[in-house]
C-alpha cells in the first residue's frame, strides 16, 4: 500500500478556516481529482461533512471517526491504523484532511502532493503540520503564476519519504 498525503497549503502552513477551504483554486481541484479517482481518500469527520456533495464518486471514501457513526456512501473506521489495516496491499491511498489527520499520517505517509499557494490568509483555524526536511526529499515542482482563473501564485511540489 502507498499512503499519499494531500493538501492545498498557504505560506504559513494554513489549511482552512470554519471547516472550509480558504483557497478556491480550479487547477488545484482538477489536479485533486486526477490523483484520487479510482482511489481511497481517508478523511476525519468534519472534512467529511464540509464536502458540498456528500461522499467524492469513484473514489472509496473512509471517515475517521470515534463515534462510528454512519455517513452515506462511506466507510467509518475509529482510527487510522484501523483504516489503514482495512486497506488492500496494493492500494493508494490518499489522506485528504482535516489537520489532525494529517499529524497522525505525517508518521506513516510515504508521499506528499502539495499545493504550495503563495499567499498567507488573514484568517485560519487548521494548519498542516511542519515538514521535516531530513524526513522529505521534493522530487517535482511545477510553478503557475496567478491569472483570471485563480487569484494567487501556486507550486504543485511532490515529495517522497527519505528512506
Amino acid at each position: 500500500m502507498t499512503v499519499n498525503i494531500i493538501a492545498a497549503i498557504a505560506q504559513d502552513n494554513a489549511i482552512g478556516n470554519d471547516n472550509k477551504l480558504l483557497y478556491w483554486l480550479p487547477n488545484d481541484l482538477k489536479r485533486f481529482k486526477a490523483l484520487t479517482t479510482g482511489h481511497t481518500i481517508i478523511m476525519g469527520r468534519k472534512t467529511f461533512e464540509s464536502l458540498p456533495k456528500g461522499a467524492l464518486p469513484n473514489r472509496r471514501n473512509i471517515v475517521l471517526s470515534r463515534s462510528q457513526a454512519q455517513y452515506p456512501g462511506a466507510e467509518t473506521f475509529p482510527s487510522l491504523d484501523a483504516a489503514l489495516s482495512a486497506c488492500a496491499a496494493d492500494e493508494q491511498v490518499y489522506i485528504i484532511g482535516g489537520a489532525s489527520v494529517y499529524r497522525q499520517a505525517m508518521a506513516v505517509a510515504d508521499n506528499l502532493c502539495l499545493t504550495l499557494i503563495d499567499d498567507t490568509p488573514s484568517q485560519a483555524d487548521a494548519f498542516f503540520p511542519q515538514i521535516d526536511a531530513s524526513q522529505w526529499k521534493q522530487v517535482s515542482s511545477e510553478h503557475h503564476p496567478a491569472d483570471d482563473r485563480h487569484a494567487y501564485p501556486y507550486t504543485f511540489a511532490d515529495y517522497t519519504r527519505v528512506r
